[in-house]
């Protein structure tokens, strides 16, 4: 029976096993260090479609359907879908999985959407009410560009604190039964708005609410830093990544020996001139459904804890003036 431990964590009392888990990626994240844990690096970023958006649908679709088949799974042994992605109504998902004949549950959680997922098919899988999920997230960065910034022809100057949106997906299967690495805590965050409204500098904005959760996740456990191989945040890059050590060390808890963040891990950032990394909901799915999972398997990590965060604004509001609110969930995660 899954247990509630203090006002946000859940301590799940059966197994909700991550029995399989795919990446596809652009040729810039294809680039990149990482490169060689993606199941799928595309060589063209509109993956022969007539639209960046219907592209992203495609790069999640290809995902899902990896990550299937790696798990020997067909389509009538899956309960349920829970995707979403930056796209407006979640157009991304709803297009690049409508010809699934899987039940499917919309989400949008902004960058936090692939944590947001896990941890509620982890709740799903572990309370008995579904044997089998698939969740899954994506972004593009012409998509989201055109959407929340200036038309790809605008050609305006990027910011120092800006970050790259990451053109790549991210599936999983969870299973209450199988091989595989299993989610052991579900720690869900709440809204956190400290006053930021610089688009350009997300990572400040999220920053805040990663170490609510994370500190939420601490208190509720009992656990700290020295409990965990990795704390992986998805999206901070390197201005949010600094910020949220600072304030986590203020807090109480150094996280600085074990924390990492997948906006700094995805590219070489010099080298590829992202200026404070990446972000993107693919950004985590992609290097956590990649990258880390390949290390959980291999035995470089035991216990993880992943942490994503996302951005809550649209295009409406900020031009209102409006700040950017953020939240972030976080699963922990046991190597079997």
């Amino acid at each position: 029976m899954n247990k509630k431990l203090g006002r946000q964590t859940v301590e799940l009392g059966s197994a909700a096993i991550i029995v399989s888990s795919a990446s596809v990626v652009g040729p810039k994240e294809g680039d990149g260090p990482l490169a060689k844990d993606f199941d799928m690096i595309v060589s063209d970023e509109r993956m022969g479609k007539r639209s960046w958006d219907l592209a992203e649908s495609a790069l999640q679709k290809t995902a899902v359907d990896i990550a299937l088949k790696k798990a020997e799974l067909d389509e009538k042994d899956i309960d349920c879908v829970l995707a979403g992605d930056l796209q407006n109504q979640c157009a991304a998902a709803h297009y690049g999985l409508r010809d699934k004949n899987i039940p499917f549950c919309g989400l949008y959680g902004a960058c936090s959407t692939m944590t947001e997922s896990l941890s509620l098919g982890a709740l799903l899988v572990s309370g008995g009410g579904l044997d089998r999920v698939v969740c899954a997230t994506s972004s593009h960065f012409c998509s989201a560009e055109k959407q929340f910034r200036n038309p790809l022809e605008y050609g305006g100057q990027r910011a120092p604190a800006a970050q790259w949106t990451v053109t790549g997906s991210g599936a999983a299967v969870l299973s209450g039964t199988g091989r595989g690495p299993a989610v052991t805590h579900v720690t869900l965050g709440q809204i956190v708005d400290k006053g930021i409204t610089d688009l350009n500098n997300m990572g400040a904005a999220m920053a805040p609410a990663a170490l609510d959760t994370i500190t939420a996740h601490f208190r509720d456990t009992g656990y700290g830093p020295e409990d965990y191989d990795l704390i992986l945040t998805g999206d901070l890059g390197v201005v949010g990544s600094d910020i949220l050590c600072e304030l986590s060390m203020k807090n109480g808890y150094d996280i600085s020996k074990v924390h990492n963040d997948c906006g700094k891990m995805i590219f070489d950032i010099e080298r590829q001139d992202v200026h404070a990394g990446a972000s993107g909901c693919g950004c985590c799915a992609s290097v956590l459904c990649g990258h880390i999972m390949k290390e959980l398997m291999n035995g470089r990590y035991k216990r993880i804890m992943v942490i994503a965060t996302g951005a809550l604004m649209n295009t409406i509001t900020v031009q209102q003036g409006e700040s950017i609110p953020a939240v972030a969930h976080a699963v922990a995660i046991t190597a079997r």
